[in-house]
C-alpha cells in the first residue's frame, strides 16, 4: 500500500526495468504493524519472509532469466497500486471490485491495442484508455491516480540506495544501472 508517489499502474520499460521494479517493491505500515503509520516497509517482489536465500542471488536470478531469452518472448511486467489517497486521505481507485478494468488495459497493452506515455517510471496508461464507463470517477482523480511525482520519486531515489546498500555485494550491478537510469530520467522531467 502506497498511498502516494506510486501511480495506479506502471509497465515496465523491459524486464530488467521491471525485476528493479520489483526489487524496490514497498508498502507504508500500518499501526498494527510497527506502530507507526506511513514508515516505508520494503519488502522486494513480496518475498522477504519466503525466501530461503539472499536477496541479491534471487535478483540476479531473475535478471540471468530475462538474459538468457529473446525480450519479445518475456512476458512484460506491471506495477499496480490500488492504495493511493488524495490530500484527504480517502482512496482514490473504487475498489478491489473496479480492478480488472486496470486488468483490461494490460491485456490491451500485451495484445497490442493500449495505449500509454512514457514517463520517468515507466509507462502509465494514456488519457481516456481505462475503460471507465459506469464509474463514478473525477477526472481529477484519475488524473492523480496515473500522476508521476517527480518530486516524490527523487525523494525516493536516495532511499532506494540505502534498501540496495542492505543487500552488500551480492546486489547484481545492473539494479544499480537501473536506479542511476531512474534518476537521470527524473532530473530530465524535472528541469
Amino acid at each position: 500500500m502506497r498511498a502516494t508517489v506510486v501511480p495506479l499502474v506502471t509497465e515496465a520499460f523491459s524486464w530488467r526495468h521491471g525485476t528493479f521494479l520489483g526489487s524496490i517493491t514497498s508498502s507504508e505500515t500500518t499501526a498494527a504493524a510497527v506502530g507507526k503509520v506511513g514508515q516505508l516497509r520494503r519488502d522486494p517482489m513480496a518475498m522477504l519472509p519466503f525466501c530461503g536465500y539472499h536477496m541479491g542471488e534471487y535478483f540476479a536470478h531473475w535478471l540471468k532469466i530475462g538474459a538468457s531469452t529473446e525480450p519479445d518472448k518475456l512476458p512484460r511486467i506491471y506495477y499496480v497500486n490500488w492504495f493511493r489517497q488524495n490530500a484527504d486521505g480517502k482512496f482514490l481507485w473504487p475498489g478491489y471490485g473496479e480492478n480488472s478494468r486496470v486488468l483490461k488495459w494490460v491485456f490491451e497493452r500485451v495484445g497490442g491495442t493500449g495505449k500509454a506515455i512514457d514517463t520517468p517510471i515507466g509507462r502509465v496508461p494514456a488519457p481516456d484508455t481505462l475503460d471507465l464507463w459506469g464509474l463514478n470517477l473525477e477526472p481529477a482523480a484519475l488524473n492523480e491516480l496515473l500522476r508521476v511525482d517527480i518530486d516524490g520519486w527523487l525523494a525516493e531515489v536516495p532511499l532506494i540506495r540505502e534498501h540496495f546498500e542492505t543487500f552488500g555485494e551480492k546486489l547484481p550491478d545492473e539494479l544499480y544501472q537501473e536506479l542511476n537510469q531512474l534518476e537521470q530520467r527524473l532530473q530530465k522531467a524535472k528541469h
